[in-house]
């Protein structure tokens, strides 16, 4: 299960495996199976159709509205979104493998980024999206600039929702061995984040609630896990990459952790509260 990250610079770190190396690996694989598998391999975690389908939904980008996806990752997600509704993504992501996978595979701009630090202007983009990158903050201080960045950088004054957001999030004080890395908000400690960053919530579902992805996807992303563990699976980061994916996993089937997408929009009458 892949998230975006915020960027890490210890190449034995089990972040920079999952989002630098394995991606790169990720794009290699898709590129030798085929294009239909591009997205599907790019989608891995974060990116099902169904939740994507509900964000887009909600966020109503128009054909050539430039949209932000912030930790993109492998670029699967923004793709999905340019096939779906015309949109043009820009893809921030701090991790170079990432980037260059996702340049490889879809053309897409890509800029390398932290996701608390964004080198865009200030109302540059209609849209934007950040999908699983939360909980890869360093902590409360970082989530809530990071939430600043995005309020930020979208174009204000029209009050349908702007930003898309697929989060984490903790049911319980302690979590059992959770994945290196990651540090999880409950619900009250998002929406204070939230509040704090200027955000109204509009709408927000279960995203392990909604439909599973159809049977093409499934069978696609299956594709490629088979064949990149045939082809890495002997290799410490693809076992690291694989360790942090099944921590979350077993942490949502024992409902310690929750996933939520969320749409929201700026507020109107503030930048937001210190």
């Amino acid at each position: 299960m892949m998230t975006g990250t915020t960027g890490s610079s210890d190449t034995g770190d089990p972040m920079t495996a999952e989002f630098d190396t394995v991606a790169e690996w990720t794009a290699q694989v898709a590129a030798d199976l085929g294009p239909e598998y591009y997205v599907p391999a790019a989608c891995r975690g974060s990116g099902q159709p169904v939740a994507l389908d509900w964000l887009l939904d909600g966020l109503r980008p128009g054909p050539d509205d430039l949209m932000l996806d912030v930790g993109a990752g492998v670029g699967g997600p923004a793709a999905y979104a340019a096939e779906k509704t015309g949109v043009r993504p820009v893809l921030a992501e701090p991790e170079p493998g990432a980037g260059r996978a996702a340049a490889r595979l879809f053309g897409l701009p890509v800029v390398q980024a932290d996701a608390t630090a964004l080198p865009f202007k200030t109302g540059s983009a209609d849209k934007a999206w950040c999908l699983g990158v939360l909980c890869t903050a360093s902590g409360p201080d970082a989530q809530l600039a990071m939430l600043r960045e995005l309020r930020r950088v979208v174009r204000p004054g029209l009050p349908q929702p702007r930003i898309g957001l697929l989060v984490y999030l903790a049911e319980t004080p302690r979590l059992d061995d959770p994945p290196q890395g990651n540090h999880f908000p409950d619900s009250a400690g998002l929406h204070a984040l939230l509040d704090r960053a200027g955000l109204d919530v509009e709408a927000v579902a279960d995203a392990q609630q909604l439909p599973d992805p159809p049977a093409r996807w499934a069978d696609r992303t299956a594709a490629v896990e088979r064949e990149l563990r045939r082809r890495f699976g002997a290799t410490p980061q693809l076992a690291a990459a694989a360790e942090q994916s099944a921590r979350i996993g077993k942490l949502l089937r024992k409902g310690q952790l929750t996933s939520q997408v969320l749409l929201v929009r700026t507020m109107a009458e503030s930048e937001g509260r210190s």
